[in-house]
């Protein structure tokens, strides 16, 4: 379950610097508080995307499918290490080689965010933590192309999608395993 106390580091919109502190419950639901999170899309040899469904009781997207791994930065932490950190917390694995792929700033009506991309490739086994992830499947491009928009997926997964499309077949965007 989420911690409404934990607090995240505040970030300027047009540079990616720490400007201040707030909470995540004054974060979620203030979209002019500005912080970031790391995510990690995960593919395995045969080129699928690991997928999570997001446990139920979260606070934001509950019961939907997301990004292989994503989480808040702590304060003090850079993106690569809070990477690292919520690939051993969500899936129970060392992320091994991760690719930078892209910084941008996601803004919706409940939050705005610096999101980080990486890419790593990982075969599992996973372990998901039950108290973030109900389930984590691999899924070809055509389901994913098969389920946008029909509400089964995260809004921000699918905004990333459109961009990890771009890159999905260039091989200097992943690493090799």
């Amino acid at each position: 379950m989420s911690d409404p106390s934990e607090v995240f580091e505040l970030y300027d919109a047009q540079e990616y610097r720490v400007i201040g502190r707030a909470t995540r419950g004054e974060c979620h639901g203030h979209p002019e508080l500005i912080h970031a999170v790391a995510r990690v899309h995960v593919r395995d040899a045969r080129g699928r995307l690991l997928l999570q469904r997001r446990s139920a009781s979260k606070d934001i997207a509950p019961g939907l499918w997301d990004t292989s791994v994503g989480g808040h930065l702590l304060p003090g932490e850079e993106a690569a290490a809070a990477a690292r950190r919520e690939m051993r917390e969500e899936l129970g694995v060392e992320a091994g080689t991760l690719v930078f792929l892209h910084r941008f700033l996601m803004r919706s009506p409940i939050e705005t965010e610096w999101v980080t991309f990486f890419a790593a490739v990982h075969e599992g086994p996973f372990r998901p933590d039950p108290g973030e992830i109900d389930e984590v499947r691999f899924w070809t491009r055509a389901e994913i192309e098969a389920a946008r928009g029909t509400g089964v997926l995260t809004t921000a997964f699918e905004d990333e999608f459109a961009r990890l499309n771009e890159k999905w077949e260039d091989p200097t965007s992943w690493p090799r395993k």
